[in-house]
């Protein structure tokens, strides 16, 4: 979207300046197109800050590292990973005095996307018109439209939901269409680089047993706002340093909603403890399963 500037008025100008500004009827004013911002390559566009809602912007108050300032530019970096319903992208957004990186989560058109199971994860979610959900229990084009941006939508949500709740999970920075951005989060080693995943740590790590509690933590906090998951493994699990921190929340149950909630968190609990049980923590799924049920009373 090109940003305009209104041209002063008459009197504030001379010379050539003033040759530019022609008053029209109604008071209505001529802009002068010179002020349009300078087109940018094809890897970088203006920061679309300014342009959204605030309702589409993350929850206040906004992290200091924010960056809110119009003039900013995004600019790509390359790809942090590709997945079933988007990609996601390395972006820095940055001014002439300061910068930021960010993780730009693109979904794909339903059509795209390999989102199989997604009749079971989304049980007890509609969307608010009648017609909208008749268009996607019939694949029409409209149809797999709405859906790609339901599940926006709802990742969007539950990262609100999540951060607001206490749960590891990244800043949401604002919703765009189908383009979440969202805090980077990065290897404390090496800021340029996203921080590992649970599943690269080595068998028998001295932070396991600290990455467990955390993880219990963040389950039980899921727990208590009526959330699981839904598909927790060590592939959508941070480590950065000695910090946990969830990703991949698109699919998040509502336990109380979906008829299958409680076997998608009981999924997870035997998804995550076979694997801390395989790097020598042993850990009861049925044990971590009743604790979050307790929880949730």
């Amino acid at each position: 979207m090109s940003h305009i500037t209104p041209t002063p008025s008459a009197a504030a100008l001379s010379g050539t300046e003033a040759e530019s500004f022609q008053p029209l009827r109604k008071r209505q004013r001529q802009w002068n197109e010179s002020t349009d911002p300078v087109a940018l390559p094809e890897h970088q566009r203006y920061s679309s800050w300014p342009n959204v809602e605030k309702s589409c912007r993350g929850p206040q108050p906004y992290p200091q590292w924010i960056i809110e300032d119009a003039a900013a530019i995004d600019t790509e970096l390359g790809i942090l990973k590709t997945g079933k319903e988007g990609d996601v992208f390395l972006l820095e957004r940055a001014t002439d005095s300061r910068s930021v990186l960010l993780a730009a989560k693109r979904y794909r058109g339903r059509e795209h996307s390999q989102f199989t199971r997604s009749a079971a994860y989304s049980e007890g979610r509609a969307a608010r018109r009648s017609r909208d959900n008749r268009a996607v229990a019939n694949n029409s084009t409209f149809g797999r439209l709405v859906a790609a941006q339901q599940w926006v939508n709802a990742e969007w949500n539950y990262l609100k939901t999540c951060h607001a709740a206490g749960v590891p999970v990244p800043y949401p920075v604002q919703v765009d269409g189908t383009e979440i951005l969202m805090e980077f989060i990065s290897d404390p080693g090496h800021p340029q680089a996203a921080a590992p995943r649970l599943a690269q740590l080595p068998r028998h790590d001295r932070r396991l047993p600290l990455l467990w509690e955390q993880l219990e933590a963040a389950m039980e906090s899921l727990a208590i706002v009526g959330l699981a998951h839904g598909d927790l493994s060590p592939y959508n699990i941070l480590v950065a340093g000695d910090r946990l921190v969830l990703i991949d929340m698109p699919q998040c149950v509502d336990l109380a909603g979906n008829v299958q909630g409680l076997d998608f968190l009981h999924r997870d609990c035997v998804n995550i403890c076979t694997w801390f049980s395989s790097k020598g923590l042993e850990r009861n799924p049925e044990q971590l399963f009743s604790s979050l049920l307790a929880s949730m009373c």
